[in-house]
């Protein structure tokens, strides 16, 4: 019995991997090193130094510079990489093209933005994707991100053929969220009283919790699947007005949502997606895509309720940024709100 007990343990032990992860740990990178750290993997980080510097000192720490500074990485080995900082196809080439000897799988976190319009509803990973009349541009707009990525995702496949991963996330909430995107509305909401909306209520949104996306990603390398996935959620349709009433349910708030006509709010010059996060203004394929193929491989989501809640919780332990970074002022929304007096 003892020896089968010692058996099954070294078993568990051989079948822990080696993981590398490029990129800092700040959200997605501290969201896959919990989830492999608690599956039982061994990480090591591969960034600059620059972000939580004292974060997981537990956790090998290489420093250096993916675009020309991989020294670090040179002579070692590990199971899979993932990617998580890739934005210029040149520079992803060069960490591809060094490990390629030394890894099973590179994992390249992607967008869902790769997609070239018009897109149709639904869309699987098998859709057109963007392709850019500059391919060395190396700045990233609005224009160029989804077609930066696309390159960077043909970088990978062309280097590592069938032991490519290529993960499209929408967008990525939770706690640690940098871009207040998605906090936005749940801070706003906790703060009750009048919040202007657009009144655009059945509009599709598909967003994931950065730590349903990391742990599947976990999962995926451990059962060794590669290819390409749409990762985003939740299971069934979600949309605007229902993710603004579950954020005023989650954080119990007294708040009072103004729907106000989306030309209304156009007219008035305000920028969907970045002064009103989740708002797309009718250009919502990008909200439909298809996730059938990552549901099928074990991607699950935790409620939506739950994301609220640890959102909060997180939010409130951080000092205010004005401007914020994503969302409307306070005097903006009051002068915007206004429009829905008589």
């Amino acid at each position: 019995m003892r020896r089968a007990r010692v058996e099954a343990k070294k078993r568990d032990l051989e079948a822990n991997m080696d993981l590398l992860l490029i990129g800092g740990p700040r959200f997605l990178g501290r969201a896959l090193i919990d989830a492999a750290v608690a599956a039982g993997h061994r990480v090591t980080m591969f960034n600059r130094g620059r972000t939580n510097p004292g974060s997981y000192p537990e956790v090998e720490r290489l420093l250096g510079d993916r675009d020309g500074g991989l020294e670090a990485l040179r002579g070692r080995r590990w199971d899979a990489v993932v990617d998580t900082s890739g934005y210029f196809p040149r520079v992803v080439r060069q960490s591809a093209e060094l490990l390629q000897g030394a890894v099973g799988r590179y994992a390249f976190i992607s967008t869902i933005s790769v997609y070239a319009e018009p897109l149709e509803p639904n869309a699987d990973e098998e859709a057109p994707l963007i392709t850019l009349a500059d391919e060395t541009v190396e700045e990233i707009t609005g224009e160029t991100y989804g077609g930066l990525k696309v390159l960077c995702e043909r970088a990978v496949q062309e280097v590592y053929g069938d032991r490519a991963l290529i993960i499209r996330p929408g967008l990525i909430i939770g706690p640690h969220d940098p871009s207040n995107r998605f906090t936005y509305w749940v801070t706003r909401t906790a703060a009750g009283g009048r919040v202007l909306a657009p009144d655009d209520r059945s509009a599709p949104v598909q967003v994931i919790d950065v730590r349903d996306l990391a742990e599947w990603t976990v999962r995926v390398l451990e059962i060794g699947e590669t290819g390409v996935y749409n990762a985003t959620g939740p299971s069934t349709l979600l949309t605007l007005g229902e993710t603004l009433e579950a954020c005023r349910e989650a954080t119990r708030s007294d708040a009072e949502f103004v729907w106000i006509a989306p030309q209304v709010l156009l007219d008035q010059g305000v920028a969907p997606w970045t002064e009103i996060p989740l708002w797309v203004a009718g250009d919502d394929a990008l909200n439909q895509v298809s996730i059938e193929r990552a549901t099928a491989k074990g991607l699950t989501f935790r409620p939506l309720g739950a994301t609220i809640a640890d959102t909060l919780a997180w939010a409130r332990t951080q000092e205010e940024v004005d401007p914020p970074r994503a969302g409307l002022t306070r005097a903006r929304e009051t002068e915007l709100l206004r429009l829905s007096e008589p």
